[in-house]
């Protein structure tokens, strides 16, 4: 196992993700204790040390079965974390008492690691506002020793990461990003990266396989990377992408069998990073992939100056393309909760007036009436 320095610490590269246990009859609430003991033993005695948890997996259950579980060895021996559940509004007042119930399930005296969960658009000015508490309240736990490092997970936008940074940046130890070789350019994670390493915040990376989806690829594709890496993995491409990646600490993934999480301790015993050849090849693939699905938009804001609503559709059409790419999801309708409903994809008039200064062509007041549509049958 690869271990990475993290101030005092030796982390594992690879770290457990409890988020996507097995389960018993395919049911997100029904964890398969038994299976995901054996998994859990497997990865603590080939290395793995870091076991990432939260509140709301599995319906609330991954804390309390990895409590359970954890519970067999000695507390020295792993690191555990967890998140403030800020991803629903109606817990921010409630900062103390879910912090206290997260201890008794997971039944520990203090966390390893303790994130605010999921800065984005749709929380931020909760997670800024000092009457909730939430900040003051986990740097008290902290200096109690009940939370070791303080950190937190981002699915926003750049401009959402920079509030939280230029408000708490200089109590944050580490952030964890959705990072991986597609979303590089296509949620524009390089910048993130770039902004993480400025402030000196160790990166943790979730989603490195984008929910398995680029585990397997179209045969064109895995063809052209076997061409150049005979003897590596699909999936192992992807992690050592992140070996390439400065400042990536820890790499969380979700696995859900014991053959996933064989194959990938296999690839974190050993470091090679991708050379630039090959990041070459896998930014040609993601270009591809994704415009497939997506609308070609450049950001050039011509549109924007003959709207009469004044929305802002270059970012509409970012959404509207996270939206298609991945065949719904929660990023999209997550970020548009935060937006006024007089500058959302529903606001289109449908003028056209757009569409007639767009360089790329695109059937813009089509895109927000599809969208549209999209979002109001949106689970989230």
């Amino acid at each position: 196992m690869i271990y990475k320095k993290f101030q005092d610490l030796n982390l594992s590269a690879l770290g457990m993700g409890c988020m996507r246990l097995p389960c018993i009859e395919k049911k997100d609430s029904k964890i398969d204790e038994a299976e995901t003991a054996k998994m859990l033993d497997y990865a603590l005695k080939h290395g793995v040390n870091y076991i990432d948890t939260a509140w709301g997996y599995h319906n609330g259950n991954s804390e309390l079965v990895m409590g359970k579980l954890l519970k067999n060895y000695p507390r020295d021996s792993f690191y555990l974390a967890t998140k403030f559940p800020g991803y629903d509004l109606s817990n921010m007042p409630k900062v103390k008492e879910i912090f206290e119930k997260q201890l008794k399930k997971c039944q520990v005296d203090y966390f390893d690691f303790y994130l605010f969960h999921n800065v984005c658009e749709m929380n931020i000015r909760e997670y800024l506002d000092a009457s909730y508490g939430i900040y003051d309240y986990l740097l008290e736990q902290k200096k109690n020793g009940r939370i070791r490092h303080l950190g937190f997970s981002c699915h926003g936008t750049l401009e959402t990461l920079k509030r939280f940074l230029d408000a708490y940046g200089d109590s944050m130890e580490f952030c964890q990003i959705q990072l991986n070789w597609l979303d590089f350019t296509f949620q524009d994670a390089k910048a993130k990266v770039e902004l993480l390493n400025e402030h000196h915040i160790p990166i943790w990376v979730m989603e490195p396989l984008r929910g398995g989806s680029l585990a397997k690829l179209h045969k064109n594709y895995e063809d052209k990377m076997k061409q150049m890496r005979k003897e590596e993995e699909i999936p192992a491409w992807a992690f050592r992408f992140l070996q390439s990646i400065s400042g990536v600490t820890v790499t969380l993934s979700g696995m859900s069998n014991m053959e996933q999480l064989q194959h990938n301790i296999e690839t974190f015993e050993t470091e090679k990073p991708l050379n630039s050849e090959e990041q070459k090849l896998l930014s040609e693939i993601a270009a591809e992939m994704t415009s497939k699905k997506t609308l070609p938009c450049t950001a050039c804001h011509y549109c924007v100056s003959h709207c009469p609503k004044e929305l802002d559709i270059p970012y509409l059409l970012s959404l509207y393309n996270e939206h298609i790419y991945s065949d719904g999801g929660f990023l999209a309708p997550m970020a548009m909760a935060a937006i006024p409903k007089e500058k959302q994809p529903l606001s289109c008039i449908g003028c056209g007036s757009c569409e007639k200064v767009c360089p790329q062509n695109i059937k813009i007041p089509q895109a927000m009436k599809d969208f549209t549509e999209k979002l109001a049958s949106a689970k989230f």
